[in-house]
């Protein structure tokens, strides 16, 4: 049965969850996601990467030859990168710091080279559109939601706002290393209870 535009742009908000269900992208997920900002940021640059390079691959899908055809979408997919690279440092100057090496990784993500080679290679310019944006806002989410729990748990506040009162003890543990392994690995628990049921 073929899928429709609204499925290929939902899947990406459950059913295919890039850090939940699929599992990838693990390295900006863990290594970015100290506060809701920064998941954001991280985020909504994949997604811009993601949907352009699916736009050209699936545009050249036909022209590119299948023995360099990874070559060509990593070369596709490095240069949306340059560009979103380019505009935070241009437009997001604060976050394009704290998001630093993160942003170049953008080019090895599982997530973008995945869709190209698994998706935009093999269906229209419109439907990989939807994929791309649908994989790309369920990732935004997905980072948003560990920064916000990570940022609210382990500073006390959210976005510089104070949450708790002046007695709250944060839980610096949480916006280390290891506390992002935890909130991932609660989160991935708490996804597969919900989607068991």
């Amino acid at each position: 049965m073929a899928k429709t535009l609204t499925q290929e742009l939902t899947k990406g908000l459950w059913e295919e969850i890039a850090p939940f269900r699929l599992v990838l992208g693990l390295c900006p997920v863990l290594g970015v996601t100290t506060t809701m900002e920064n998941g954001i940021g991280m985020g909504l640059a994949t997604t811009f990467v993601l949907v352009c390079s699916n736009i050209l691959v699936a545009s050249l899908r036909n022209i590119i030859p299948a023995k360099v055809r990874i070559a060509c979408f990593i070369i596709i997919i490095a240069t949306f990168v340059v560009v979103v690279e380019l505009l935070m440092q241009a437009f997001t100057y604060p976050l394009f710091l704290k998001l630093g090496v993160f942003i170049p990784l953008i080019v090895v993500n599982c997530i973008v080279l995945g869709r190209a080679e698994a998706y935009a290679s093999k269906n229209s310019i419109v439907f990989s559109i939807a994929d791309g944006l649908g994989i790309g806002i369920g990732f935004t989410l997905s980072l948003a939601a560990l920064g916000a729990i990570r940022e609210i748990l382990g500073t006390g506040k959210f976005f510089g706002t104070a949450v708790f009162g002046p007695s709250f003890e944060p839980f610096t543990f949480m916006v280390q290393a290891p506390g992002a392994f935890v909130c991932l690995g609660l989160m991935l628990c708490l996804m597969n209870l919900v989607g068991s049921k």
